[in-house]
């Protein structure tokens, strides 16, 4: 995993008439704002729009600002290791239905949730696979998916008794679920159905619907395509439920170290 070394570049207010006469307000001041806001972890290197920096902050005031927002009911983009990503509280009802409108994504696909250790899945799913097979999985760029428990907020994906679980390889995204102490519904940057995201300039018509963008430069996956995601939900069998940016790896863990075999049955 990564080390969390992080040094926030910049914060800056991108909407609002009254933002400059706040932009060197930082902490529990800076979050109350409710415009959008830019917080950048890495200095900007992509060939996207250059914003004007107005503060320095520091990896922390980023964290502390985005769980507010979070907990506020808000949305945020994120980066991860592989996309850049939408986030809200998984047990917060409004925020699911937002972060739908926002996406303009079908109500019946499912939204995958996201954590920040492997014990946490333990509460909000039934795992019948061992630990050592999650350990060998996560936190990386991959999805599983298992049966959901009762614990999980049962207005998330109501249609289906499965859900998705993620612990990126990204430290910043590991800190925010273990700040937030509860999972995270997390989906991809982008109207639905468009192009994945590796940039924050890539999905700016989005921005003013957000709470927070979370700036974490590019993204190093420039085939964008995301997680690859496995249904681990029958004992002793796996369904590639998406190829994504690992599944030779994925594989290779699934058969040859745990002897899983493939169920080609779509429940």
């Amino acid at each position: 995993m990564r080390s969390f070394g992080f040094v926030a570049a910049g914060l800056i207010k991108y909407r609002g008439s009254h933002c400059s006469a706040v932009a060197g307000r930082l902490g529990t001041d800076m979050c109350k704002e409710p415009k959008t806001k830019l917080l950048r972890l890495y200095p900007p290197t992509s060939n996207g729009p250059t914003v004007h920096q107005e503060t320095q902050t520091d990896d922390s005031e980023v964290l502390s600002c985005t769980v507010k927002a979070l907990k506020d009911g808000h949305i945020v983009a994120v980066p991860t290791d592989t996309i850049y990503g939408l986030a809200c509280l998984a047990q917060n009802s409004e925020a699911v239905k937002k972060i739908y409108e926002v996406k303009e994504r079908n109500g019946q696909k499912p939204l995958a949730i996201c954590v920040g250790e492997i014990q946490d899945i333990y509460q909000y799913c039934k795992v019948k696979v061992k630990e050592g097979l999650l350990g060998d999985l996560l936190p990386g760029p991959v999805t599983l998916v298992f049966e959901r428990s009762g614990k999980l907020n049962t207005n998330l994906n109501p249609f289906t008794s499965l859900v998705g679980v993620r612990i990126p390889d990204h430290a910043f995204m590991r800190r925010l679920c273990q700040m937030c102490g509860e999972p995270l519904a997390l989906t991809s940057a982008n109207i639905s159905s468009t192009t994945s995201t590796v940039e924050v300039h890539e999905f700016q018509e989005l921005w003013s619907k957000l709470a927070v963008v979370v700036d974490g430069g590019p993204i190093g996956d420039e085939t964008r395509q995301g997680s690859t995601v496995i249904d681990l939900s029958v004992p002793g069998k796996y369904r590639v439920i998406r190829p994504g940016c690992a599944l030779s790896a994925t594989l290779d863990v699934l058969e040859h170290k745990y002897g899983l075999s493939e169920n080609s049955k779509e429940e």
